[in-house]
């Protein structure tokens, strides 16, 4: 049987998401409050979310509906 490598996740493909989500929606001309209302959340979590001090604090879920309000998908999302 072949040895299956593990994924491991760091801080860095959050990091990533974060300042993806902040680029499309800055090239999409909406505000962080604005893109917390499409996706039904709050305004302080939407910046959490996009904030670079802030840990994991967003779900799947959370990823993929701001993927659909941006209208960008989920591979741009995690392109460095």
């Amino acid at each position: 049987m072949k040895n299956v490598q593990q994924i491991q996740f760091n801080d860095d493909i959050y990091n990533t998401i974060r300042h993806n989500i902040k680029k499309y929606r800055k090239e999409r001309g909406l505000t962080s409050a604005q893109l917390a209302e499409m996706v039904n959340l709050s305004h302080d979590f939407m910046r959490q979310i996009e904030s670079d001090k802030v840990g994991y604090n967003f779900s799947v879920e959370t990823f993929y509906k701001i993927s659909v309000a941006l209208n960008t998908s989920l591979d741009k999302l995690v392109e460095k």
